[in-house]
């Protein structure tokens, strides 16, 4: 009875060693599957990294760009700034300057009104001469 047992025991077993082996192949081809998903997303992965570094060398060239040009703009725009002040200075003195040549004007107008004219001058000179005739025959 005991060598019966044994009997059914290696039957049993190499059974057992059979669908061991298949759940081990079954196993072993999923893992190959996994493995092949991950050298495809390691590709995947390695394209996309690849993808990233020239994306972002752009764009760190362009904000070298736009810092380069910010700096630029703001040199010109300091230098109008300077510009527009000196010309706010200049239009203020050109303000004074006419306000001094207006006045200026207003005199010389008083000072021709209080003038005698070229008619008025001769009358007078005429006038002149005959006193100065009366006061010698005089």
């Amino acid at each position: 009875m005991y060598m019966i047992k044994k009997k059914i025991n290696k039957k049993s077993s190499s059974l057992s060693e059979q669908q061991f082996g298949v759940v081990l192949d079954n196993i072993d081809s999923k893992i190959d599957l996994v493995l092949e998903g991950h050298k495809s997303l390691d590709v995947k992965i390695d394209k996309n990294h690849e993808e990233f570094r020239e994306f972002r060398n752009d764009t760190q060239f362009r904000f070298k760009t736009l810092i380069e040009m910010t700096a630029k703009n703001t040199e010109d725009i300091t230098k109008l700034q300077t510009n527009v002040s000196d010309i706010r200075e200049m239009t203020a003195k050109n303000t004074e300057d006419i306000g001094m040549m207006k006045m200026d004007l207003h005199i010389i107008k008083d000072d021709l009104k209080e003038k005698i004219s070229r008619e008025e001058f001769k009358i007078i000179e005429k006038r002149v001469d005959l006193l100065e005739k009366r006061f010698q025959k005089a």
